[in-house]
């Protein structure tokens, strides 16, 4: 959660980032239903598989759009911070993955689960944020 949630640019990514998020999970529900396991490309299950990428292509457009739209520059650095811890984790763990399925036999990470993973960093980053920070540093 933002520190400061009254702040209109938190505001204006949360009106965003919910029906983006909702899109996202709806469609990965949806194409896990509708398309069976190593189903043939055809135009229908490519368009479906494309849904829940565009939602997350509109997330990142929604973090890009609140770090053009924060006018406090403390702020801004959270998020910005924020979204480098997450990027590291997400490529730290997959570099890691990756040297671990080219040397040995462990199961291979599908790339879907990078986005996932970089998910996951954002709340790293926020702990950081908040350890090095202080309390009232939540962004």
């Amino acid at each position: 959660m933002p520190a400061t949630p009254t702040n209109p640019a938190y505001r204006r990514y949360m009106r965003r980032m919910i029906p983006l998020s909702l899109v996202y999970v709806g469609a990965v529900a949806l194409a896990s239903v509708l398309i069976p396991d190593h189903a043939s490309a055809s135009v229908a299950t490519v368009a479906l598989a494309l849904v829940p990428g565009f939602a997350a292509l509109g997330w990142i457009w929604a973090m890009a759009r609140l770090l053009v739209e924060l006018d406090d520059g403390y702020l801004r650095m959270l998020e910005v911070r924020k979204f480098l811890v997450a990027t590291g984790f997400a490529l730290s763990i997959t570099s890691i993955w990756g040297l671990l399925e080219l040397y040995t036999d462990v199961p291979a990470l599908p790339i879907f689960f990078v986005w996932p993973l970089w998910c996951i960093g954002l709340v790293v980053g926020q702990l950081v944020n908040r350890v090095q920070m202080g309390k009232g540093a939540c962004a």
